[in-house]
């Protein structure tokens, strides 16, 4: 099992990765962000349920579970969101009629988690071996009352001065730096959802940064 832990810039929370985690899948990681911590497994491509059944390419399936063990609407949303997101990144043409799942685990949420559990969820597809398009890499964001943007918060940091009135979770693919997925919640201008994405985009480099040494040391170790 390789650790790697580093504080990157654009002032994100500390990241640690642990690949290879689990025995029983076909790749596996722990993200964490600060405190906010996931587990992400994949498994496939395996035999997909008849209900499933895509002709042209496999099924991509996620599966969320969060800390309590209960599902809640809000991790069905989750699992809606990091599905797509994984979606447009695998090659799905490339193993039709097949199922890829995808299992998350939440250990901890200290804000941030959509995109703490899509970063795990790509370090698991990238350690599985399967084809991809590109990587993905997610960055969380909150909007002051002032019009201040809050990169990758945590609770304590959001509840500080008056709080916040909107929160940002931008999603990018690391050839053309697109944003491939958005979730916002609260009020805001056109002009500050600009600027959140501006602000997300380029703290997007520091985490791809991340998985490469992450990978860098991972191969140098068990290769």
């Amino acid at each position: 099992m390789k650790e790697d832990t580093e504080k990157p810039t654009f002032e994100l929370r500390p990241m640690h990765c642990e690949l290879d985690l689990l025995s029983r899948s076909d790749g596996s990681a722990l993200f964490a962000q600060g405190e906010t911590a996931v587990i992400a497994s994949v498994h496939g491509p395996v035999e997909v349920k008849l209900q499933n059944l895509q002709y042209d390419k496999s099924s991509v399936e996620v599966y969320y579970k969060s800390k309590s063990g209960h599902q809640s609407v809000g991790d069905r949303f989750r699992e809606q969101y990091i599905r797509n997101t994984c979606e447009s990144a695998l090659l799905t043409t490339l193993h039709p009629r097949t199922a890829i799942s995808v299992q998350l685990q939440e250990m901890e949420d200290r804000a941030g988690l959509i995109a703490c559990a899509v970063n795990a969820a790509c370090l698991s597809l990238l350690h599985s071996g399967l084809e991809m398009r590109f990587l993905v890499a997610a960055v969380h964001c909150a909007l002051r009352p002032s019009g201040t943007i809050l990169l990758d918060p945590d609770v304590r940091t959001m509840a500080e001065d008056g709080g916040t009135v909107a929160t940002f979770t931008f999603a990018f693919d690391s050839v053309s730096r697109r944003t491939v997925a958005v979730h916002s919640e609260g009020k805001y201008t056109v002009d500050q959802f600009n600027e959140a994405q501006d602000i997300c985009l380029k703290a997007s480099e520091a985490i791809f940064d991340f998985y490469r040494k992450s990978f860098k040391k991972y191969m140098k170790v068990y290769c």
